[in-house]
């Protein structure tokens, strides 16, 4: 991660196992997470590797989603599908919310 970033914003996440993520670098001035939305960010592991850390932007604040401690180099496995499970739960929990609004204002015709 460079220096001067806060984190990887995360914008796709392909369905593919081994596909790509579409990450750009967030500058370090970054407060706040869209909501939705899901933050990368590594940091030096204390005896070797990286400590990867993912936070979820709700609407009021951030919370930790996943935590992969003394992580290689190479991006593990694991992070995509957990990433990529994740945004689908989100949009998911999207639809959901949406068809309960409509069936309450129908409910109030």
């Amino acid at each position: 991660m460079p220096n001067d970033a806060g984190g990887a914003l995360v914008r796709r996440i392909s369905g593919l196992p081994n596909g790509p993520l579409d990450v750009p670098w967030l500058p370090a001035s970054t407060t706040r997470l869209p909501l939705g939305r899901i933050r990368l960010r590594w940091e030096p592991a204390p005896r070797w590797g990286w400590t990867v850390y993912a936070r979820l932007g709700l609407a009021t604040t951030e919370v930790l989603l996943a935590r992969w401690p003394t992580t290689p180099d190479d991006r593990p496995a694991l992070i995509r599908p957990t990433l990529y499970e994740v945004t689908g739960l989100w949009r998911a929990l999207g639809h959901a919310t949406a068809a309960l609004d409509l069936s309450n204002r129908l409910a109030e015709v």
